[in-house]
C-alpha cells in the first residue's frame, strides 16, 4: 500500500485533481489485469497510447490513475472522484516509484541473469524458498524496465524474500535495473551468445551481465559456474561472498554421476543423491545455482530436499508431453547456442525409445555471428545421436549446411521454410515411438507445431 502523496514525492509527478492522502493497493500498468483500488500507470510505445486507457481503468475501479503529460493536461472526463496524476515519462515515474518502493523493504532481494536459464532458475528459486519464507519471485519472464519495476512493487509487508529475473538487450541495461533493485544476492547462470546486436560480442555479454555482480554489497553474496570461461571477469567484478557451483567440476556447489530417467533427474551433490523431475545437464546447473542461493541466505539443501524432488518447469521450458505414441519435449520458448546445444545433447542422450528427432527454428538476435553460430551448430548436430533433424526459418539454412558438411546424410535432414509448414507437415515425417524435441527463438512460433500435435491426439501416427 501507498499514498498518492507517495508517488508524487517519488517520481515528481504532478497532482491535477484528487485526495494526495488516498491510498492505493499495488500497480497496474494493463487494464486487462487492473485490480480495484490499484495505481495504473499509463505507458505508451510506438503503437499504444495509454492514455487512452484512463476512462476503462476508472471504470474497473482504480485507486488512482497516473497518465503522460504534464500541469496543462486537459482533464478527461472521468467518473467519480480517482485521483489523477501526470507526469512526463510515465515509465520512468515506474522506475522511481519501485526505487522509493524498495528502499521500503529490508528483506532479501536476489537478482538473477545470464544467458540462458534464467527464468527457470528463478521459477527454482522462487518455489524452494517459497517452502521456507513468503516469497515475491518475478511473474513469466518480466525482466525489463517494466517488469523489473512491476516484480519490486508486488512486495509487501509480508514479504520475507523477492527473487528478480534482470535481462538486458543492450549495455547499461543490467546497471540500471541494479540501481532500482538493489540486490543483496545475486546469481549469473552462464554467459553466452545472446543478444549479440545490442552487446556486440560474448565479451560485450559478460561485461554487461557482471554490472549485477558489481551492484551487490560487500555483505552479499555472488553464484556462478566455474565452468563459465569468463569466471575471472565475473569473480573481479564482486566485492560480496562468491559461492560457484560446477557439473562434474570443482565448485563448492558440484554435481556429479548424473542420471537422466522417466522420472527426471538424478545426481550426486555434497555426499547426497538428488532427485529432480526436470530434465537436462542444463537443468542441473539451474538448480545447484538455486541450492547455492539458498546456502546463501542461510537455508542447507537438507532443508529442501522434498522440495527439490516437487519443482515444475517452466511453460515451454523441455516440458514434457507424451501424445498418442509419440515423447514430446516442448522447449520453444527461446534459443541461443548454449541452450541449442544444451537440447541437442540431451535428446542425443536419450536411450530406449524410437527415433530421436530434432525441430529446430531459428536462433534471433545473434547478429553479424548468427550465420557461423547457426553452422556451427548443424555441426554438432551432425556428430550427435540425433537420427532426423527438421529445420525451420531463414537462419537454420546455415544450419543445414554445417550439417550437411560434417557428414550427416541428407535422408535423415528435412527444411522448412515456416512454423505454418512445419506444423502441416510434421504429421509425415514422424514414426510411432519418436521422441521428438522442438527448439526456436519465441518468434518463429515453433510452439505452433507443438499445439498441433497435442491436439491431434488419438489420430495416430505412422
Amino acid at each position: 500500500m501507498m499514498r498518492v502523496r507517495d508517488i508524487l514525492d517519488s517520481t515528481g509527478a504532478v497532482l491535477l485533481r484528487g485526495d494526495g492522502e488516498r491510498w492505493v493497493h499495488g500497480v497496474s500498468t494493463d487494464t486487462r489485469a487492473l485490480r480495484p483500488h490499484q495505481l495504473f500507470v499509463a505507458l505508451s510505445g510506438p503503437n499504444f497510447d495509454g492514455n487512452l486507457f484512463a476512462q476503462q481503468a476508472c471504470q474497473l475501479g482504480a485507486g488512482a490513475i497516473l497518465l503522460k503529460g504534464d500541469s496543462s493536461l486537459a482533464l478527461p472526463a472521468l467518473q467519480g472522484d480517482v485521483p489523477l496524476v501526470v507526469h512526463a515519462e510515465p515509465r520512468r515515474a515506474l522506475a522511481d516509484l519501485a526505487s522509493w518502493h524498495r528502499s521500503q523493504l529490508s528483506i532479501p532481494v536476489l537478482g538473477i541473469t545470464g544467458s540462458c536459464g534464467k527464468t527457470t532458475t528463478k521459477n527454482i528459486l522462487g518455489q524452494l524458498l517459497a517452502t521456507r519464507m513468503r516469497t515475491v519471485a518475478s511473474p513469466n519472464s518480466f525482466n525489463n524496465d517494466v517488469g523489473v519495476p512491476h516484480t519490486l512493487l508486488l512486495a509487501d509487508k509480508t514479504t520475507q524474500a523477492l527473487v528478480l529475473e534482470i535481462g538486458t538487450n543492450a549495455p547499461g541495461e543490467i546497471a540500471a535495473l541494479a540501481r532500482i533493485a538493489r540486490p543483496t544476492g545475486a546469481i549469473i547462470t552462464m554467459i553466452g551468445a545472446s543478444h549479440l546486436e545490442g552487446l556486440g560480442s560474448i565479451e560485450g555479454v559478460a561485461r554487461e551481465k557482471s554490472a549485477l555482480f558489481a551492484s551487490l554489497p560487500a555483505d552479499g553474496f555472488a553464484v556462478m559456474n566455474t565452468d563459465c570461461r569468463h569466471a575471472d571477469l565475473l569473480r573481479a567484478s564482486t566485492r560480496a561472498r562468491i559461492l560457484t557451483v560446477s557439473i562434474d567440476g570443482a565448485g563448492e556447489f558440484n554435481a556429479t554421476n548424473a542420471l537422466f530417467h522417466s522420472g527426471g533427474t538424478t545426481f550426486r551433490l555434497r555426499g547426497r543423491e538428488i532427485s529432480s523431475p526436470l530434465l537436462g545437464l542444463h537443468n542441473i546447473s539451474n538448480l545447484l545455482c538455486a541450492l547455492a542461493a539458498c546456502h546463501g541466505m542461510g537455508i542447507e539443501i537438507d532443508e529442501l530436499l522434498p522440495a527439490i524432488s516437487e519443482l515444475k518447469g517452466g511453460s515451454r521450458r523441455m516440458e514434457r508431453h507424451e501424445i498418442e505414441g509419440l515423447v514430446v519435449f516442448d522447449d520453444t520458448y527461446n534459443a541461443n547456442p548454449e541452450s541449442a546445444g544444451a537440447a541437442v545433447r540431451f535428446l542425443s542422450g536419450l536411450h530406449g525409445r524410437g527415433r530421436r528427432v530434432m525441430v529446430l527454428g531459428d536462433m534471433l538476435e545473434l547478429g553479424a555471428s548468427s550465420p557461423e553460430l547457426h553452422h556451427a551448430l548443424g555441426r554438432e548436430i551432425a556428430g550427435s545421436a540425433i537420427d532426423l533433424l527438421v529445420l525451420v526459418g531463414e537462419q537454420v539454412k546455415a544450419t543445414a549446411a554445417g550439417a550437411l558438411e560434417a557428414g550427416m546424410p541428407t535422408k535423415r535432414l528435412v527444411y522448412v521454410p515456416s512454423a505454418e509448414q512445419a506444423a502441416s507437415e510434421i504429421d509425415g515425417l514422424l514414426r510411432q515411438g519418436d521422441t521428438v524435441l522442438l527448439k526456436a527463438s519465441r518468434r518463429i512460433g515453433l510452439d505452433r507445431v507443438v499445439d498441433h500435435l497435442r491436439n491431434r491426439q488419438g489420430t495416430g501416427v505412422h
